[in-house]
Formats: structure tokens, C-alpha cells, sequence
């Protein structure tokens, strides 16, 4: 990927979980992405999975003497005595997880130098094996980020962790998330992650959506979960435009429709509700703008498109025209056409 004039090559959270695994217990590891996206609930999944105990340190809110320890006089000598989380008194391995490190301070950057490249802290070692794994957002994400020193950044391997669509349902699906998200983020999975605005406004993350399902349960748990109550706690949480979409999707019982390709393949799966037509309408537009649409046949598109009302197939073909006629809809585009002119 190609971003303020940097090539930044990006993995998913369960690659870099694998890589955490592979190389955290020889060397620090640093996640970045934008806000939202599971970093943290990565480096815990991967610390349970290898047996080990996960100690989070937020980088915001700790001083300089948190990580260097306290001094005290031991004879004629200072002896500095490290916090209890960072040097426990057994010598088991576990997870140290620097959570935010990108938005410290420089003074507290420079505390972590010795604990990021050498395991210590003063005199004293980390248990062997324990990892190092720290985590942040990017200066572009608006998060109140500091620059990284070079120093600090030569100390550590650096992965820029992507949200993938077809993870996270999986995740979600296996952790209870409520199947009309998963059903809307099926249909639009860009909504997963949307960019952070440019305005202190909701903006759809992994996270977000995670927590507008335990806040529809919650409510529903009380009796109280109303179309009303579904749209105020949806544009409380996530991106407005992706809020008023799934809000009337929900209306629709989302969950119970086929998807785009279903539709295309079998035309008669096609739903009866116009409004549920509309909304399939304007996903499979984004789809063919944006030249995602799975492999299909010019024949098989041109079936599905007669099976569409005349004001769907005009609604599709609007500024698509090259795009539609790459995928082989020349003969639905012209049946419309004489539609029109009435030959």
C-alpha cells in the first residue's frame, strides 16, 4: 500500500497474531493501524493461546518511574525496584503488552528503550521467554499520537495490521455478535472500518460494531429494543451513513436475505420488498464500481438484470455503463434503451 508518499505493506490481525507468536519472545513487536481494529484483543488471543499470562501497561498514563522502578539505598548503593507488573516476583515467562506506546511522551518513550531491545529493566532481566508487544494508532488517525523517536523505532519490528472483512465475521459469528451486524457487514463489508472524520463524530471500527450488539442486547434484555432505540444507539456508535443503512436494513430482517451473488446466480432469490430490492441495488452498484463482483458470466447477468423492475435496472446502469458493459450487460442495457424510446 501506497500512503503519505511511504509503501507501508499491511497484514491482518491474524497474521500479525501468528508472527507475534513466532518472534515476541526474542524480539518487540509494534502494531499500528487506525483506531478500533482489535489490536489489543489480538495480543491477548495470542497470549492465551501460548500460555502465557498478558500484563498491559497504558502508555498514557504512566510516568517515567513506572517503568524504571522506585530507588532506594541498599548500604552505600541506589537500587532501583521495578513495579511489580513488569518484574513479578516469579520468574515466569508472560505477555508484556505497551499499550498506546506511539502516544507517550518522549521521556517515557526512552524508559522503554532497554525493555524493548534487551528484556531489562536497570539490573534486572525479564523472565526468559516473556514477550514484548507494544501497539498504537498512526499520526494520520487523528489519536493524539507523538512521533516516534528513530531509536525507538530501530528496537522494534513494526507490522501496519489491516481489519479484514472475512476474519472478523468469522470472530464475530464465533463470540455472539448479533447476526443482523453480521448480516449487514456481510452485504456492506466496507462499512467494517470507515476512516476517522475529520469531525469528533461516531466512525464504524471492528470495535464499534462489537459494542453496538452488546448495547442492542443489553436493551433487549429490558424489552426495550425499539426501531427508535435501534437508531439511537446506532449513530451513537457508528458512521451516520452506515447507521441510517443498517437501521433500515434491520427493518427488512437483513439476516434472512440472500446475498448479491446468490441473486445474480438465482435470479428467484431476488426479494420481493422494494425496499430490500433498493438496498441490494446499492450494493451491487458499489460492487461493479469498485470492480469486486465475483467471477460471473455475461449470460448469467443479463438473466438477473430482466428479472429486475425497469427502474432497478436504470438505477443500476447509471453511470456504470463501461463497467456493465465489461461484465457482459449489453443486452439487458439495450432492452432498457428501447424500453425508453418505446421500439
Amino acid at each position: 500500500m501506497y500512503e503519505n508518499n511511504l509503501i507501508t505493506e499491511t497484514i491482518t490481525l491474524a497474521e500479525a497474531k501468528s508472527l507475534i507468536q513466532c518472534v515476541s519472545h526474542e524480539q518487540s513487536v509494534l502494531l499500528l493501524s487506525a483506531p478500533g481494529i482489535g489490536k489489543s484483543d489480538t495480543v491477548a488471543q495470542a497470549a492465551l493461546e501460548s500460555g502465557l499470562i498478558c500484563k498491559s501497561l497504558l502508555g498514557t498514563q504512566i510516568a517515567p518511574e513506572d517503568v524504571s522502578g522506585i530507588p532506594r539505598i541498599v548500604g552505600e548503593r541506589s537500587v532501583f525496584c521495578p513495579p511489580r507488573i513488569l518484574l513479578p516476583e516469579t520468574p515466569e515467562p508472560f505477555c508484556l503488552f505497551l499499550d498506546e506506546l506511539p502516544a507517550c511522551s518522549p521521556d517515557i518513550q526512552k524508559a522503554f528503550y532497554s525493555v524493548l531491545l534487551e528484556r531489562r529493566i536497570g539490573e534486572h532481566q525479564l523472565p526468559k521467554g516473556t514477550w514484548v508487544v507494544a501497539a498504537g494508532n498512526r499520526v494520520e488517525d487523528r489519536a493524539l499520537v507523538r512521533s516516534l523517536s528513530a531509536a525507538l523505532i530501530n528496537r522494534v519490528t513494526i507490522l501496519h495490521v489491516r481489519a479484514d472483512s472475512n476474519e472478523w465475521v468469522r470472530w464475530a459469528r464465533q463470540h455472539g455478535i448479533r447476526a443482523e451486524i453480521v448480516a449487514f457487514l456481510l452485504f456492506m463489508s466496507e462499512a467494517l472500518v470507515r476512516p476517522v472524520p475529520a469531525v469528533p463524530e461516531p466512525f464504524s471500527t471492528p470495535r464499534s460494531w462489537t459494542q453496538l450488539s452488546q448495547a442492542m442486547d443489553l436493551v433487549e434484555a429490558k424489552g426495550l429494543l425499539t426501531p427508535a432505540m435501534r437508531r439511537s444507539l446506532a449513530f451513537g456508535r457508528v458512521s451516520p451513513s452506515d447507521a441510517a443503512i443498517f437501521c433500515a436494513m434491520a427493518d427488512l430482517q437483513i439476516s434472512e436475505m440472500p446475498d448479491v451473488m446468490s441473486c445474480i446466480i438465482e435470479p428467484q432469490r431476488i426479494p420481493e420488498s422494494p425496499s430490500a430490492q433498493w438496498f441490494l441495488v446499492n450494493l451491487l452498484r458499489t460492487k461493479v464500481r469498485e470492480g469486486s463482483l465475483g467471477p460471473v458470466s455475461g449470460e448469467q447477468i443479463n438473466r438477473f438484470l430482466s428479472a429486475l423492475g425497469s427502474e432497478f435496472r436504470f438505477a443500476l446502469f447509471v453511470d456504470l455503463v463501461d463497467q456493465w458493459a465489461r461484465l457482459g450487460a449489453d443486452e439487458s442495457m439495450l432492452a432498457s434503451l428501447r424500453e425508453v424510446i418505446g421500439s
